[in-house]
Formats: structure tokens, C-alpha cells, sequence
């Protein structure tokens, strides 16, 4: 791999990890909900790659051209749309990985393509909870 793409990974490594620990928390502390909390952390652990510290060496934050967050990234109205927007950030990262990962390791690819799916089941199951508590 190169540096560029291990750049690429290390961002959508840290974009998907950090998504599902914002969906793990609100379930974990506001919902109390601990098997949905546990499932979202073993997800998380699940959201790995064996080269870690080649990937860590390519982190280049200084020169990331969008590094500033859009407006859209600063408004949430509620609860319900933090979740959604961090599904909505963890699936597509987990989507990255996975289109990536082909070109090295299909077992990896295979791993982050379970990882969406997870997310797209554990979405719906998540969000009737958050309607239904309004």
C-alpha cells in the first residue's frame, strides 16, 4: 500500500470507530440499554486491521485540505439526528474500508462489509427506539 491510501484508511478507520462510540454512548448512558450498547462496542473492537502502526505513521492532519468542519457538520437538532448522522458516518467509512481492503485483503474487506450491514439492521432497531422514547 501506499502512503496515500494508508491515509485514506486511517481517516475512515477513525471516522467509523468514533461514529459507532457516539451511537454506543447515547445507548449506553441515556438509553441504559446494555445489550444494544454491547453490540455496538463489539462492532467497534471488530473495526481493526492488522498493519495499525504503518497506517499511524501516514497521519498527516496538518495537510488534510478539509479539516474544517461545514455548517452542516455543526448543526444537530436532537438526539435523533446525532444518531443518524453518526449511522450515516460509520456506514460510509465502513464502505470505504471495505472497497479499499479488496485490493489487499479480502478477509478485511469482508470483515467491514459485515460491519455495515450490521449498521444498517442495528439503524433501524436503534432509531424506532429513539421515536418511540419522544
Amino acid at each position: 500500500m501506499n502512503n496515500n491510501t494508508y491515509r485514506i484508511i486511517d481517516a475512515n478507520l477513525n471516522r467509523l470507530r468514533e461514529g459507532i462510540r457516539v451511537i454506543e454512548d447515547v445507548f449506553r448512558y441515556i438509553y441504559n440499554d446494555k445489550e444494544l450498547s454491547t453490540k455496538l462496542k463489539n462492532l467497534r473492537h471488530l473495526s481493526r486491521v492488522e498493519n495499525f502502526y504503518e497506517i499511524l505513521a501516514s497521519r498527516d492532519v496538518q495537510n488534510d485540505v478539509l479539516r474544517q468542519s461545514i455548517k452542516s457538520e455543526q448543526n444537530r437538532d436532537d438526539l435523533n439526528s446525532i444518531l443518524i448522522a453518526n449511522f450515516k458516518r460509520a456506514q460510509e467509512s465502513a464502505r470505504v474500508l471495505e472497497e479499499l481492503l479488496k485490493l489487499y485483503s479480502i478477509k478485511d474487506s469482508e470483515n467491514f462489509k459485515y460491519i455495515r450491514y450490521e449498521l444498517y439492521n442495528l439503524e433501524i432497531v436503534l432509531t424506532k427506539i429513539t421515536s418511540n422514547s419522544k
